[in-house]
């Protein structure tokens, strides 16, 4: 009879809750219904409360109440400070700049307006520093740079005329930080070098203090700046620097991106062991505290992916790259740079996994839609793009030799991607100039399309400088060096009879995958098979034996391979400390 009870009792609460939530939900919909009625009243009501009629107002899509609304900066600073509701105000907010596209820029105005002001009211000073902070990182979470960057640089100027104080170093620190973020992912490097150099002095000036700040997420920032701009070395010092400061009481969001970037800089390097372990505990550690719908949950995803892809696990990073553009077009909608590098991302693994089967169409898509966002949101120089072209270039040279295509055809869509390589590679240029392993990877593309159009000589200079430029900053045994070495042989051994040059270049590419990957890596099958059509030409039947053989040892340490099932994400994975992690970390192999 107790049980009953108290299963009685159980029930009659769940049912209580769902009267009084749904009597809630009533009453919001009766106020929004009335909205005229009471618009000038509703802004006196608690902030929780206010931001569900405003939401209830994106859900029956009055979008031009809702922006009118939302323009006005201190309702919009009230809404930023209800953290607990951060995905709804991401979706809402995206839903205005699908509507007007103005509300970014109505905002950043009334935040210089104000900044303006405090000339005047020198007490305002701190609560407009606090509000330039939360705007300018939600812009950059909402995928808006160009008005994040305004919103902090305005932010940093203000936090300029404080008084000095360890407090105030500290706000400036932040702004940095947050500026930082934004630039690097924006690609505006001047920029971000500046803010770098500033960031850094402060940290130096607080270090000759007895402050305790934790630097793990501005650390963070300083290796993604070195990172994109291929300074991989530098990347990889910032991110472990990052993982020294990682300890108990960071907030779980800077851990989640400590672990990406570490992750990340492994890849890079080709320490896989330790990429996977990161990777993948910044994957578990985003789902547990955030869910599966969350955008930093995406972000984990999106470089586990990429670890996975450069650990030639490729099928498996097609799908996780899936999952993690499918969770930004659920908060994002399409006409977002988020969704934008996505599908960009997306549209390269699939380029990768399908090379051997020759089914393109999937990828051409989605590198269309990627550079079609980015052309409504982007000016037309940008660097975001110069990525993005050059992956729609690779597919199409790819359709373009699948011999479906009449001459024309083939033609056409060669010319095409050789005009998207050329402007990929001139916007890589006048970013980081001819010394980069971006331009580099420029140089190698137009190597392989010039060969696919019989501009044989042409095809070798840009594999040579390819090669030359990744040797100088990478060192002569990278993967990037290897890979690029591969395709001259190709070019030496099928179109130019250079055999005895191929033979070399093709035994040197193998050295590095076998290194680095092991006797089942893809890319092995092509620099077998070339040494088989060399050995031929040569006529030294032994060799042509002995490489055959290899082929062969190759398909089955393959087949093995790709029997075994791999799992994308580990739905039991345990989420480990961030002691654990950074103690098998840095444990000797």
């Amino acid at each position: 009879m107790a049980a009953e009870n108290v299963g009685d009792s159980a029930a009659d609460k769940r049912h209580v809750y769902k009267t009084a939530e749904s009597l809630y939900k009533l009453g919001v919909a009766a106020v929004v219904n009335n909205y005229s009625t009471f618009k000038d009243e509703i802004r006196s009501l608690p902030a929780s409360l206010l931001f569900d009629l405003y939401y209830k107002l994106y859900q029956d899509q009055t979008l031009c109440l809702l922006n009118l609304e939302f323009t006005d900066i201190d309702v919009f600073s009230t809404m930023l400070k209800v953290s607990n509701k951060r995905l709804q105000l991401l979706r809402s907010f995206q839903a205005l700049m699908d509507h007007s596209r103005r509300i970014t820029k109505d905002l950043t105005a009334a935040y210089i307006r104000k900044c303006n002001s405090v000339q005047l009211d020198p007490s305002s000073r701190e609560n407009v520093i606090d509000l330039g902070l939360r705007l300018g990182n939600f812009l950059g979470d909402a995928g808006w740079y160009a008005e994040s960057e305004k919103v902090l640089v305005t932010c940093r100027d203000i936090c300029y005329m404080s008084d000095g104080s360890i407090y105030c170093i500290q706000k400036l620190l932040e702004c940095c930080h947050k500026l930082l973020h934004t630039q690097a992912a924006f690609y505006n490097f001047d920029g971000a070098e500046q803010t770098f150099q500033l960031a850094y002095s402060l940290v130096q000036e607080l270090r000759k203090t007895d402050n305790t700040t934790n630097l793990a997420g501005l650390f963070t920032e300083f290796s993604v700046l070195y990172f994109s701009r291929s300074e991989y070395a530098e990347a990889y010092r910032w991110s472990i620097d990052a993982l020294h400061q990682a300890a108990c009481g960071v907030p779980v969001h800077v851990i989640v991106d400590v672990l990406r970037q570490v992750a990340k800089s492994c890849v890079v390097k080709r320490e896989f062991k330790k990429a996977g372990l990161l990777s993948r505990q910044s994957v578990y550690l985003a789902r547990e505290v955030f869910g599966v719908k969350h955008p930093k949950y995406s972000d984990a995803l999106s470089d586990y992916a990429f670890f996975l892809l450069n650990f030639d696990l490729v099928r498996p990073s097609v799908d996780v790259f899936t999952m993690a553009l499918k969770i930004r077009q659920e908060l994002f909608g399409e006409n977002n740079l988020h969704v934008a590098i996505a599908h960009e991302d997306l549209a390269y693994a699939l380029y990768v996994h399908e090379y051997s089967s020759g089914r393109f169409g999937l990828a051409r898509e989605h590198a269309n839609i990627a550079i079609q966002i980015m052309q409504n949101i982007l000016p037309e120089d940008h660097l975001m793009l110069a990525s993005v072209k050059r992956v729609k270039a690779l597919v199409l040279e790819e359709i373009a030799l699948d011999g479906l295509l009449s001459s024309s055809g083939m033609q056409e869509l060669l010319a095409e991607a050789e005009e998207l390589h050329l402007s990929a590679l001139k916007l890589s240029l006048a970013t980081f100039g001819e010394k980069n392993v971006q331009t580099a990877k420029h140089f190698g593309n137009l190597g392989r399309l010039y060969q696919s159009m019989k501009k044989f000589e042409e095809a070798e200079t840009m594999h040579l400088k390819a090669i030359a430029i990744k040797e100088e900053l990478l060192g002569e045994d990278d993967y990037e060096v290897g890979l690029s070495i591969g395709h001259l042989a190709s070019l030496y051994n099928y179109h130019m009879k250079k055999y005895k040059k191929a033979e070399a270049l093709y035994k040197r590419s193998i050295d590095i995958s076998l290194k680095l990957f092991g006797e089942s890596y893809s890319g092995l099958e092509y620099d077998y098979r070339g040494l088989v059509h060399v050995y031929h030409e040569l006529k030294e039947v032994d060799k042509v034996a002995d490489y055959t053989y290899l082929l062969n040892n190759w398909k089955l340490h393959r087949d093995i391979t790709s029997q075994t099932e791999y799992e994308p994400i580990d739905t039991d994975g345990e989420v480990l400390s961030i002691s654990d992690i950074t103690a098998q970390f840095f444990q000797p192999n």
